[in-house]
């Protein structure tokens, strides 16, 4: 049987019905009990099984539509599944609640954030100058230049949609692997104030305030502030010191909606936030360099050595203002213009251990390298977009202008100092080195200019069940800078580069019924070239590109309790950009260089969504994703150009994702249960080492008393949350150190949990 005929729950309760009378009272009066019977069948039907899925809206394609008919690979992650999965910041999202999407800290640091999707975007270091991310991260309309800043808390979040694939044409810059696109709440013009305030264990804390005021004189406003902080999860031995991997984020927005008339409304924003965290912990897992260095091959509760480590701080804000216009009923204009500045300093001294391998242990030696690094960013971006609604034709054109300056310096000096025969240790007074501060400093300045439009042509013709769409981006970016000190030494190393670039697409989608919708897609992306300003002399790297080509299906069954969504796609992965480490040298600078992989890698992979109401109060969803990466080899520049295999990091082959959300009303208030589990395959996390990390299975869970009416009229919700419940271990760091260092690993957050009171007017 097929989808589309697929018997709905009140067609089954007429038709039992109408059997049950002709069985008891005969022919004579079948049909008069068969219908008394199936209005009331059909009416306990929708009592027992509840209204269906409601719609989900995105705005992938510059306009609101829905889910189920948007051509493309989404996942939407609203504001009630960030609240079920206690998610703080994009990082929360690294447990694979979205299996397609893998985000992770830059190495030990959670300060900057490595983001990738469909095994894209994940193999160089993000958080240069004149580097860039190859998955775009956009909030309210608006690109994100930087790795850093990118775990900041996030604000009164509408939904989060997650556009798999490459979206060179629609979206701004850089995103060959596909989108994220956070879209916050907006000024509703009613009055509205929610506070919530909880604790949980490592000492953690949140309290966060939403205010919406009633409109005046055709203006609306909304005001956003929260705090939240938890302490570290692996102690550090040396007292007065932070421990690892703690946070303190602190933000505040406001929002201002002016509506004058019923075709034109402006929305001015202001954002800041104060990011405070510690690194992970860098732990041996297999072998023993010292007495005071034991094998850690499990998670760790404590450091094997203290170390001094202040926060990494960082700070943003920024502006956005967006107009929208409209001229026509079939033409809408809309500006948006930003301008955002990012300070980023990095403290990292998680990783004692590695230091000790690169110092020794003999001769009073000084040891543990403390990782310095300050990033400076200013960024400004101007878009324009004319978004038209025709019978037969819809379209979207417009401009993008982005603009980015770019500064950064590091010292890496050593804190920490061993006896004669490493049987113990002592602090430094200050850190030291014998490169002066700063060992290396850079610059990058970046413009880039595009050019895009996308139409959308449904003829009259098989009664409008196809549509055709095809568009493209002209990309225009041009990269100046200068890596001005090596080593602590001046230099003269420059960049100029520039590059064109038109990206593509193609879509034929087909309404095969009502519930059921198929498409097939090719697109392109490209993410610029650039420079690595960790390497010794500035070498430049070229761009690198991506070639999907999709096909998917969205269907919706069993009168819309069911939904299940399924894409296979195919890549072509060019020219990719592979970062090498030079082996260990004297200095504790660490040295790479960028190169170019020789020719072309392939992915292929598969996507499902499986979304089931069987009954009232009752939601059951489900996600898969298989990745199948195979990269050509590339040139390591450190080893006489020798031709080494190259692997794709943070992209397990299997993921999945499982959620079970149940609500019932008790007494005069709502009750809610939501589980989830989370799964991903062992993955590599370094792009040129073949070990493995093992796999895992994380498991969240909430429950909340919600709609408590209190005495004085506003609601109140009481929860108790968990995040991995059952304490899951595994490293989502671990790479070979060679014969003195062996295996060394960084480990997942151990189980958290709290308890938190909401109260709504």
């Amino acid at each position: 049987m097929s989808v589309h005929n697929a018997p709905s729950f009140r067609s089954i309760a007429l038709a039992g019905s109408a059997l049950g009378a002709l069985l008891s009272g005969g022919l004579a009066h079948a049909a008069e009990a068969s219908a008394e019977a199936a209005v009331a069948a059909a009416d306990s039907a929708a009592v027992e099984a509840g209204p269906g899925l409601t719609d989900i809206v995105v705005s992938a394609q510059k306009r609101e539509t829905s889910l189920q008919t948007t051509p493309i690979s989404i996942a939407v992650v609203n504001a009630q599944d960030l609240q079920n999965r206690h998610v703080v910041s994009l990082e929360s999202l690294a447990d694979g609640s979205i299996p397609s999407l893998r985000i992770a800290p830059m190495f030990s640091r959670s300060s900057a954030l490595t983001v990738g999707m469909r095994g894209i975007g994940t193999l160089g270091d993000a958080n240069q100058p004149a580097r860039d991310q190859g998955v775009g991260v956009y909030i309210d309309g608006v690109f994100m230049g930087r790795a850093q800043g990118l775990g900041s808390a996030l604000y009164d979040v509408e939904r989060i949609e997650v556009l798999k694939g490459p979206q060179g044409t629609l979206f701004g810059r850089n995103t060959e692997g596909g989108a994220i696109s956070i879209v916050t709440k907006k000024p509703s013009g009613e009055f509205g104030a929610r506070a919530t305030v909880g604790v949980g264990n490592y000492d953690s804390r949140e309290a966060g305030i939403h205010l919406d005021l009633p409109s005046f004189a055709n203006i609306s406003v909304k005001l956003d502030g929260l705090i939240t902080t938890r302490g570290g999860t692996v102690d550090n031995p040396l007292g007065g010191e932070h421990d690892f991997n703690a946070y303190n984020k602190k933000g505040a927005h406001a929002a201002v909606l002016w509506e004058p008339s019923s075709n034109f409304n402006a929305l001015y924003s202001f954002d800041i936030s104060r990011d405070q965290t510690t690194p992970y912990y860098v732990q041996l897992l297999s072998k023993t360099t010292g007495p005071l260095l034991q094998m850690q091959p499990v998670r760790a509760k404590t450091a094997n050595i203290g170390v001094p480590q202040p926060w990494a701080l960082g700070k943003t804000h920024g502006h956005l203002l967006t107009l929208d216009w409209t001229v026509s009923p079939e033409l809408e204009v809309k500006s948006i213009t930003s301008y955002r500045e990012l300070t980023q300093t990095q403290n990292d001294n998680g990783a004692a251990n590695m230091g000790v391998f690169i110092k020794g242990l003999s001769g009073n030696t000084n040891f543990s390298r403390f990782s310095l690094a300050d990033v400076w960013q200013k960024q400004y971006s101007q878009e324009v977009q004319l978004i038209g609604t025709m019978k037969h034709l819809t379209f979207v054109a417009g401009g993008f202008y982005y603009h980015e300056k770019v500064n950064d310096n590091a010292w890496t000096p050593y804190t920490n100092k061993w006896n004669a025969d490493g049987t113990d240790y002592t602090i430094l007074e200050t850190p030291t080195s014998s490169i002066p501060f700063p060992d290396r400093a850079s610059r990058a300045k970046t413009e880039s200019i595009g050019v895009f439009g996308q139409a959308t042509w449904t003829p009259e013709m098989l009664n409008e069940i196809v549509h055709l769409t095809a568009g493209g981006r002209f990309t225009h970016d041009v990269k100046t800078g200068a890596l001005e000190k090596v080593n602590g030494v001046d230099t003269s190393y420059t960049l100029d580069a520039s590059w064109n670039r038109f990206d593509p697409m193609v879509n034929l989608a087909v309404d095969v019924s009502q519930d059921v919708h198929v498409y097939g897609k090719w697109s392109t992306g490209y993410k610029a070239g650039g420079a690595n300003s960790r390497s010794k002399e500035y070498h430049s790297f070229n761009p690198e590109s991506v070639s999907t080509f999709e096909i998917g299906a969205k269907t919706e069954f069993f009168d819309r309790h069911a939904r299940f969504n399924i894409a296979a796609y195919t890549s072509a992965y060019k020219d990719m950009q592979i970062d090498f480490n030079a082996p260990v040298l004297n200095s504790t600078r660490t040295t790479t260089e960028t190169r170019n992989a020789l020719g072309q890698g392939r992915i292929k992979g598969i996507e499902a969504d499986l979304t089931v109401t069987p009954f009232q109060g009752l939601t059951l969803s489900g996600s898969y994703a298989y990745t199948d990466v195979h990269l050509p080899p590339a040139a390591n520049p450190f080893d006489g150009d020798k031709l080494v295999q190259v692997y794709t990091v943070f992209t397990p082959k299997h993921a999945a994702s499982g959620a079970i959300d149940y609500e019932l009303p008790v007494a005069d208030a709502t009750l809610r249960f939501h589980l989830d589990g989370n799964y991903g395959s062992g993955q590599y996390s370094m792009a040129n080492d073949p070990t493995k990390t093992g796999s895992s299975f994380i498991v969240n869970g909430r429950v909340a008393l919600a709609h408590i009416r209190m005495a004085s009229g506003p609601d109140l919700e009481l929860s108790v949350w968990g995040r991995n419940l059952f304490n899951e271990a595994y490293t989502f760091v671990k790479a070979n150190g060679g014969s003195s260092l062996g295996y060394y690993g960084i480990f997942n957050d151990p189980r958290t949990f709290g308890i938190s009171a909401t109260v709504k007017y």
